[in-house]
């Protein structure tokens, strides 16, 4: 397969995810008005999209709840900064058996299973441009953490979201959710122009090296448009990678929290690391109104 780097790269920065990465560092975001200003900053630094979770101010972790969306994407827009709006709906899947021996009652404690329309609750009220789809089941961690997406989960929250007219960005953490994804798309539930996020590196999916990579978009449809990224140290290798094997970038802390040995990150300036990676290849970075004619998406603010 020849070389086909991408000429044209847009930049998505996901600014917070949903995992224990609060207590490594204090760059994080977590009340709507951290996460979204450090949205906007991702923004005026070159990210055209802004992918985003919400925690509890309290505890910092994840959470589903509408009013925190609500404030975070509120602030976003009343900023006047134009950006394209990337809503989680990963979170409600979270399934935590009991132990190796008794995995029945599931642990309270982490499972948090809701139905596909309470995991839109939030998308629905608030209209993004685009939400995630985590394409399949994977185990999480050295415990007993699955996170589960069932074919006919996604089935339904596929049909919800194209009714809604929100374009699904569909999460391929390894080689078989690509085949749900191609699934979905022969069922009628997701329109075209297909766009899919390859996840790239994250224990017990598909590693981050490059014969992986090329294997997956190998067997990516034509005119499916696909970004990808790595966590952790490879998040800024991958970035050219992502780029050389003919896709977009996605940076942001919630996926790696450093810029460099010993030296903390924050978005805005993983963001301005990519934008010097696209550009020193001669690449052009697309911003928002190019992302949406692009990806066909509507913009309701």
């Amino acid at each position: 397969m020849p070389l086909q780097p991408s000429r044209d790269v847009f930049i998505t920065c996901a600014v917070t995810g949903a995992g224990d990465t609060t207590s490594r560092s204090d760059k994080v975001p977590v009340t709507p008005q951290e996460i979204a200003e450090a949205s906007i900053a991702a923004a005026r630094a070159g990210a055209a999209i802004a992918h985003i979770h919400v925690r509890d101010p309290e505890t910092g972790k994840g959470s589903r709840d509408l009013a925190l969306y609500r404030e975070t994407v509120d602030r976003i827009r009343d900023s006047g900064v134009d950006m394209v709006l990337n809503l989680t709906a990963g979170m409600g899947g979270d399934l935590v058996l009991g132990s190796a021996e008794a995995p029945f009652p599931v642990d309270p404690a982490g499972t948090d299973m809701v139905g596909a329309s309470e995991r839109l609750e939030h998308v629905r009220e608030l209209l993004p441009e685009i939400c995630t789809l985590d394409c399949g089941t994977m185990n999480f961690g050295e415990g007993d953490y699955v996170m589960t997406n069932t074919p006919a989960m996604l089935k339904e929250m596929a049909r919800q979201i194209q009714g809604l007219g929100v374009r699904p960005e569909i999460e391929i953490f390894d080689t078989g959710h690509l085949l749900l994804a191609k699934w979905l798309k022969d069922q009628g539930v997701i329109d075209d122009p297909v766009m899919v996020q390859l996840c790239m590196g994250i224990p017990w999916g598909a590693p981050d090296d490059i014969g992986t990579l090329k294997a997956i978009v190998d067997n990516l449809p034509a005119d499916w448009t696909f970004s990808a990224f790595s966590i952790g140290r490879n998040q800024l290798p991958y970035a050219a990678l992502a780029m050389l094997a003919g896709g977009n970038i996605r940076v942001g802390l919630e996926d790696n929290l450093w810029l460099g040995k010993g030296v903390l990150a924050t978005n805005d300036a993983l963001v301005e690391r990519a934008v010097q990676i696209t550009q020193g290849t001669g690449a052009r970075i697309l911003g928002p109104a190019e992302v949406r004619e692009k990806l066909k998406l509507t913009k309701r603010w």
